[in-house]
């Protein structure tokens, strides 16, 4: 079972960075960066809204109906001349689902946490949310995900690989005051992490190597 780690430093997540970073503008390093704060907040988001049976339900839906992972076959393509309109509203969809009214804040504190405009770090989210969204396809078919439990176990996997305890953490950085709004703890956290030494970025520089 690979996780988002595995993903951003095989061929792949390389591919991937770079063209993000050709979308955006932005030097690749610095790409690599925010798609490595946002993606695990994008599978944890997940893993909140699929805590539910009908979350859960709803999400294997629209990876069966929508997002298999064949975009992840032809990264080139998806590249190639400019992301699609209807990928980049496709991705405003799903960024709308999972962090709701709290998107704004998710833009602001990422883009005061990389140095980027809060614009370009929407257009990197929209970018990444499909892409991630296609990833998980894939990992649920190979492993053959049909429950509850299975979705919960492949987004707890994906955001802290095979370590229980860093799953553990991210999961209750997420949602650290326990009222099921993640995007308000981790906010705070991201922002302050120089003062808490256990901030999600003080926690996902330790999980990326940065």
């Amino acid at each position: 079972m690979e996780g988002l780690l595995d993903l951003l430093n095989s061929p792949m997540g390389k591919q991937l960075i770079s063209g993000v970073s050709q979308q955006t503008g932005e030097p690749e390093n610095k790409s690599a960066d925010v798609l490595a704060m946002a993606m695990p907040l994008l599978v944890g988001a997940m893993k909140q809204n699929a805590a539910s049976p009908e979350g859960a339900a709803s999400l294997m839906n629209a990876l069966s109906s929508k997002h298999d992972g064949s975009a992840l076959d032809n990264l080139e393509g998806f590249f190639g001349g400019g992301v699609d309109s209807s990928v980049l509203e496709d991705g405003a969809g799903i960024l709308g689902h999972v962090f709701g009214q709290k998107q704004t804040n998710v833009e602001n504190t990422l883009g005061a946490k990389s140095g980027m405009d809060p614009s370009t770090i929407s257009s990197i989210l929209k970018i990444a949310a499909p892409l991630v969204m296609a990833y998980l396809g894939k990992q649920a078919s190979a492993n053959k995900v049909s429950d509850q439990n299975g979705m919960d176990s492949l987004l707890g996997n994906m955001m802290g690989g095979e370590s229980s305890q860093t799953q553990s953490i991210l999961t209750s950085l997420l949602d650290a005051d326990g009222d099921g709004s993640m995007i308000d703890d981790v906010a705070g956290m991201v922002m302050d992490s120089s003062k808490k030494k256990g901030g999600l970025g003080g926690l996902l520089g330790g999980l990326f190597g940065k």
